[in-house]
């Protein structure tokens, strides 16, 4: 069931089931607390998962017209003293992972473990400014298009093929995204600073979740970051959604993550 808090004026829809260890799903851009609907089920029968809508995300009202990385995290913030929560483990796909990041560097005391789910601790690359900074100024003028465009990049032809229906299904759910959502979002991720920091330093247990042929992410540079943070990884063969992609294997890696723990 969807509860709601008020934060800085900003209305945060978030759900809580589940008892046990403390799980934080944060999901990524243009995609909501929906894109968690196969794991709960699984996670929720030995945890607590609690799940949010961003700022500018599903449930979720936006708050100014740039949402930065630490913005983000002070909600995830709220919400945990709201469910009075102390400890937790952090799961973060892509957006959700820099945001993850940023939360674990102001409040490392409150984290038990951390799962980047393709998502990385490196900061964007110069050409991954400039397709953010072009892709705002596009929005604007073509809406649909860019988010539909946005979400086919994500996956290999193959999987357009095989998983047809999620997709189209995970892009009915990204449409619904108000444009200042988008924008904002945008504008916080080409500004996020480097935090491999935030794995190097911290004595939580820290997991990488790779896919092989993702497009966003490099495979190697993910690769040598997890050696060089010395966090352990999960090697999915496809892209950049294992929540559609890599169903069962998935929920199988986030278990055996919070075993540890």
């Amino acid at each position: 069931m969807q509860k709601s808090l008020t934060f800085k004026n900003a209305n945060i829809s978030f759900s809580d089931q589940g008892t046990g260890t403390a799980v934080i799903l944060i999901h990524g851009f243009l995609e909501n607390a929906t894109m968690w609907k196969n794991v709960i089920p699984e996670i929720s029968k030995r945890n607590r998962v609690v799940t949010i809508d961003l700022l500018g995300h599903g449930k979720t009202d936006c708050l100014g017209y740039m949402h930065t990385m630490e913005l983000f995290a002070e909600t995830i913030a709220a919400v945990l003293k709201e469910l009075r929560i102390r400890k937790c483990i952090l799961v973060g796909h892509s957006l959700g992972g820099y945001i993850a990041l940023a939360f674990a560097e102001k409040h490392p005391q409150k984290v038990k473990g951390l799962c980047l789910m393709n998502a990385t601790s490196n900061e964007d690359t110069s050409e991954r400014k400039a397709l953010r900074l072009r892709a705002n100024k596009m929005i604007t003028s073509n809406f649909r298009n860019m988010v539909r465009m946005s979400f086919a990049n994500l996956f290999g032809p193959k999987s357009k093929t095989i998983f047809k229906k999620e997709i189209e299904l995970a892009v009915s759910e990204a449409l619904l995204t108000p444009m200042q959502g988008y924008i904002a979002a945008q504008e916080g991720m080409q500004l996020r600073a480097n935090r491999n920091h935030v794995l190097t330093e911290n004595s939580f247990k820290k997991l990488l979740i790779i896919g092989k042929k993702d497009p966003v992410l490099d495979f190697e540079t993910s690769l040598n970051e997890a050696k060089k943070t010395n966090s352990a990884i999960v090697v999915f063969q496809n892209g950049h959604m294992p929540h559609i992609e890599n169903k069962l294997a998935l929920n199988d890696a986030l278990k055996e993550f919070m075993k540890i723990c």
